[in-house]
């Protein structure tokens, strides 16, 4: 049996998309998965399956539209990938905030082509004093006046990925490894 760890993307957000993650738990716990927990109210769940990553997010993804009529992507991870992303951090040396470090897990790799095009992941003048690496399937941000006030703050990493994309403070994924400990 495998830890798991579903990133829910645009629950809670507002008033829009409300889910109660106690609901949330007792409806995956329904779907067959063991010792689930939820970490803040953002769509963060970490349970035990035998499914695949793939099979899921599939899983949950119907469940959010047929038991709380949200639709919503899902990206899943297991404890082992998201522990591999966060060492390779290529921000770690200058990023002393949680807070304002950013992980963002994408749904595949994108291509070359594709990041070429993406002017925020410059370092230039337009993007000081932001930082933005996209390594693999993540986007790692270093955005040290926080990311409401960061050359970030409005960027639809979705569109300019063309994949979907769910952000996590570097505080929140730590929190998540540690909820996920076998």
């Amino acid at each position: 049996m495998a830890t798991l760890i579903a990133l829910i993307r645009g629950i809670n957000v507002g008033t829009a998309k409300r889910i109660a993650m106690k609901d949330l738990r007792e409806r995956l716990t329904d779907l067959g998965y063991d010792d689930v927990r939820t970490l803040l109210q953002s769509g963060n769940a970490v349970f035990g399956t035998t499914d695949s990553a793939t099979v899921a997010a599939g899983k949950i993804e119907k469940l959010l539209v047929d038991e709380f009529d949200v639709k919503a992507r899902v990206l899943v991870r297991t404890r082992a990938q998201v522990l591999a992303a966060v060492a390779a951090d290529p921000l770690g040396d200058v990023a002393t905030d949680g807070s304002k470090h950013f992980l963002g897990f994408l749904e595949s790799k994108p291509s070359k082509k594709v990041l070429a095009g993406i002017d925020e992941l410059s370092d230039d003048d337009c993007t000081a004093p932001d930082i933005a690496r996209v390594i693999d399937d993540h986007v790692y941000l270093w955005c040290p006046n926080g990311i409401s006030k960061a050359t970030f703050a409005k960027v639809n990493w979705d569109k300019k990925l063309g994949i979907a994309a769910t952000m996590r403070n570097w505080n929140t994924v730590t929190k998540l490894l540690a909820l996920a400990e076998d």
